[in-house]
């Protein structure tokens, strides 16, 4: 008995075979698309105290304080801050959870993302 060749198409009659003996395998390449990116800021007001602003980036983006004063700083003279870079979907939790806790304690800070 002989085997078919994955390749080549049969004589004998097959239905999938188109009728000239050969048969084509087409292969695709799947190439994932890495996701895009998004900065998340703080934008500086005249109002939220510093500490609070250190807090935050402590809770919500896990800076240790040397880091999070560091940026809370940034904020402060700057007028913005990069907190994190994100996929889309983390990034908005982070901007809705900081807003969020910030109207809670009747503060005005505002956070926000763009896309990197």
């Amino acid at each position: 008995m002989q085997a078919k060749s994955p390749v080549m198409g049969s004589d004998d009659g097959d239905p999938k075979d188109p009728g000239n003996g050969t048969a084509v395998i087409t292969r695709t390449k799947t190439r994932l698309k890495r996701p895009s990116l998004y900065r998340v800021l703080l934008l500086n007001d005249d109002y939220t105290p510093m500490d609070f602003v250190i807090h935050v980036l402590e809770r919500f983006f896990q800076k240790n304080r040397e880091d999070a004063t560091r940026i809370m700083l940034h904020v402060h003279n700057h007028g913005v801050g990069e907190c994190g870079i994100y996929t889309y979907e983390v990034a908005e939790t982070k901007v809705t959870q900081v807003m969020d806790f910030a109207r809670q304690h009747q503060h005005p800070l505002q956070c926000v993302m763009e896309k990197k």
